[in-house]
């Protein structure tokens, strides 16, 4: 914890010349660099917390405020708050409607959002209405009107919205944007990416089991799947894809000399969820009944304005291992996270094999890990949540633009509608809009590569 406040420290003072950068296009407030960030945490569930522990961390961050209708999660960030030494900040919750009130504040400077996802949307956009900056978890929107709503409230009032997709922050990820920006693989051309991960134990889920072994949802689960597993009985679409496009998208500049054009999806049948209720519950539970739509395997194919291509996967109700399945591949070479293997034609021990990846990581570790690793051990997904929150909160203290905006959140979070109408039309082609309005043409790509944040 004394590792990151000195790097909170350093980074704060570094964070004054980075408004300078071009590529921050939108200037400082009229206020000017803020010493201290007064932030209201909306939501302070397991994810909410995390991100709340890490701010707690910081010397120029305040909790000042606090909400969730959870009387429970509210005693545990109170507890949290004060175990820090930071000072008690006002509650809300009476009522779902209640964070308006936290908006309302004319102390707090940002929120930070990490509620289920109907909320993500709404919240942003009515804290942005507010003056806030805000920061917002994944996915940003649910449908093609939601995205839409980030772009356009973010430009009627310059107020800013940060999607807080960590994965552009991991290790191995900001390695290969080292890589892909030093022409490593040539020109790009085919990249892999997605959501496959078992959430079986985490969408039926009654807290009765230590295993995850539970088949409720809705009223009767925690966590979770009180809300998460509706969307598989109700929707057939990739509900979650920002962790593996959002990296995928920024080493393909997308929105900032490239965009999105079509997308077509196709799913498989559901099954997962029902046989996982009956072998772990029996097939006379009331659960055992429930037809669910989502299929257990989404693939969704992305053609970008540049040539490229995207496959994107979600996967989280068949038994297998975690991964966000990522490739990345270009004239010269291709990476694969699955087997942490790498060929590189002409540059790879010997031809036509794979090397393994270690060394090629190694060698083009990005600056921000290189610098600062030490300081992000233990805050979360192996650090990359210590990097994400660190720049939502220096982009807030100076009121700029930040590295994942409004424009990517609507492009990411776009996904989800687009693949369901795509599946429902039996894999017709969906148009990407342009949530740039143009502007993807002359947009500049953000400097992922300084060492700042």
């Amino acid at each position: 914890m004394n590792q990151r406040r000195d790097f909170i420290k350093k980074t704060a003072m570094v964070g004054t010349g980075i408004a300078a950068l071009p590529n921050l296009t939108f200037g400082i407030s009229k206020y000017g660099m803020k010493d201290k960030l007064n932030v209201g945490m909306i939501g302070v569930g397991l994810r909410g917390t995390n991100h709340m522990n890490n701010l707690l961390q910081r010397d120029d961050v305040n909790i000042t405020a606090i909400c969730d209708i959870d009387d429970n999660r509210i005693k545990l960030a109170l507890d949290a708050i004060s175990k820090a030494g930071g000072a008690k900040p006002k509650t809300f919750g009476k009522s779902e409607q209640d964070y308006l009130n936290l908006l309302a504040l004319p102390e707090i400077d940002a929120v930070l959002i990490a509620t289920p996802w109907l909320w993500h949307t709404r919240m942003a956009v009515d804290a942005m209405k507010a003056g806030k900056f805000a920061a917002v978890e994944v996915s940003a929107a649910n449908t093609m009107e939601e995205c839409w709503d980030l772009v356009n409230t973010h430009e009627d009032t310059g107020s800013h919205v940060m999607i807080l997709e960590n994965v552009n922050y991991r290790r191995d990820v900001l390695a290969l944007l080292n890589m892909v920006k030093q022409n490593v693989f040539g020109e790009l051309m085919h990249f892999r990416c997605g959501y496959q991960h078992d959430l079986r134990g985490v969408l039926l889920n009654d807290g009765k089991d230590a295993y995850g072994k539970g088949v409720e949802f809705g009223e009767k689960g925690i966590s979770e799947s009180k809300w998460r597993t509706q969307h598989s009985v109700l929707q057939n679409a990739d509900v979650y894809p920002t962790h593996g496009l959002g990296p995928i998208a920024v080493m393909d500049d997308i929105n900032r000399g490239n965009r999105f054009l079509s997308l077509t999806s196709h799913a498989t049948k559901a099954r997962g969820l029902h046989d996982y209720i009956v072998e772990n519950g029996g097939e006379d539970h009331p659960n055992a009944k429930i037809r669910f739509k989502m299929g257990d395997v989404i693939t969704s194919t992305i053609e970008t304005a540049n040539g490229e291509t995207i496959i994107v996967t979600h996967d989280t109700t068949l038994p297998r291992p975690y991964s966000l399945g990522f490739r990345v591949q270009g004239t010269n070479g291709l990476w694969e996270v699955d087997g942490n293997r790498i060929y590189i034609e002409g540059k790879s021990a010997k031809h036509d094999e794979w090397d393994v990846a270690d060394e090629w990581l190694m060698k083009y570790d990005h600056p921000l890990w290189k610098k600062y690793g030490e300081h992000a051990l233990g805050a979360g997904h192996g650090g990359m949540d210590f990097f994400v929150d660190n720049a939502f909160v220096e982009s807030a203290k100076q009121n700029v633009a930040p590295p994942m905006d409004a424009y990517d959140a609507a492009a990411w979070s776009a996904v989800t509608p687009l693949s369901e109408l795509s599946i429902a039309n039996n894999g017709e082609p969906q148009d990407f809009p342009d949530f740039t309005r143009g502007n993807w043409i002359k947009r500049k790509p953000y400097d992922w590569m300084k060492d700042s944040y």
